[in-house]
């Protein structure tokens, strides 16, 4: 396992690389550049702009531009934000704490309304609920997450005043209070069931699939056979080997959810990287979008080797060596 981890963490060298380049290349060719973001924009002086774009290395040839960008990149200088006029570190790092507490709420969410419904359908076949479930997890799949997420804010936001309808936190509350965590958390569910909406309804279904084809195996028999309570043979055997699928997903659906979590925030102008993306690419700044697109792009290929390894860990049949 060690040496098959070590060695998909040195393939994802090759790939980051190519990723940056896609992504230097489509940045410059882009309209405008962001060297109006980094001048006093008071001072139309031709002179003094022509010394700062030389200065700032707007004229060096395109190969020694994107080799100093991604130097500065790998020694965590992203740079500086045209629009917020700091580094874009410090941006990122005032965002990403709300997408990751979005995504961890909308990952909880998903396996826990999952694990609930799977379960009771798998065990109820065919039954009135089965169908019940069986036609949420339809409509959940056919309608988009933007769709959901206006539906959402009208119905729950204005209609019955259940949930705010955009921001992080009230912002007449003390930072670090009780009260402060629970508006936080009010402000995120809604938009983490939205966000999570999609992925339920799908291992829902697979779930129950899943636990249905195992209650026909060998070893189920057996164990009827040999007396052991349906409750047991749910709960241990035929969950145990439905689970693992599952969990192997784990690792796909934080960097799913980090990348969906654009659309959603922006919706419910949550204050999130999402929002910052759009944002960026509204404003023309460069250097912050970049940053974003490398790190969603690292994101995912971090995604897929751990559900690579966990796959391997939960499934000892599987020998990745």
């Amino acid at each position: 396992m060690l040496k098959y981890t070590f060695r998909r963490l040195l393939g994802m060298i090759p790939m980051l690389i190519l990723i940056s380049i896609v992504v230097f290349s489509l940045a410059k060719l882009m309209p405008g550049d962001s060297l109006s973001g980094e001048i006093d924009p008071l001072n139309t002086n031709p002179e003094y702009i022509a010394e700062m774009r030389e200065k700032l290395g707007y004229n060096d040839p395109l190969p020694v531009q994107y080799f100093n960008w991604v130097t500065d990149f790998v020694q965590g200088d992203f740079g500086k934000s045209t629009r917020f006029k700091v580094p874009v570190a410090d941006v990122i790092m005032e965002k990403i704490p709300n997408t990751l507490f979005l995504g961890v709420m909308a990952l909880l969410i998903t396996y826990i309304l999952a694990f609930i419904m799977g379960m009771y359908s798998g065990r109820n076949p065919y039954t009135i609920g089965d169908n019940a479930i069986a036609g949420i997890n339809y409509v959940m799949l056919a309608i988009p997450s933007f769709v959901a997420a206006v539906f959402a804010i009208y119905f729950f936001s204005f209609h019955l005043n259940w949930f705010p309808f955009g921001g992080s936190v009230d912002i007449l509350i003390e930072d670090g209070t009780l009260e402060y965590w629970l508006s936080r958390l009010h402000h995120v569910l809604l938009p983490a069931i939205v966000l999570g909406a999609m992925s339920t309804a799908s291992y829902t279904q697979f779930l129950r699939n899943d636990i249905i084809e195992n209650s026909r195996k060998d070893f189920v028999r057996t164990a009827r056979a040999k007396g052991t309570p349906m409750k047991k043979i749910y709960n241990v055997h035929i969950l145990r080997n439905s689970i693992i699928p599952l969990v192997t997903f784990l690792g796909f659906d934080f960097a799913a959810l980090i990348g969906g979590a654009i659309i959603t925030e922006t919706i419910f102008t949550y204050p999130g990287i999402g929002q910052l993306f759009l944002d960026s690419v509204t404003n023309q700044d460069y250097p912050t979008l970049m940053a974003l697109t490398m790190l969603l792009s690292f994101l995912t290929l971090a995604g897929n080797l751990i559900a690579d390894i966990l796959y391997g860990i939960v499934d000892p049949r599987i020998r990745l060596d």
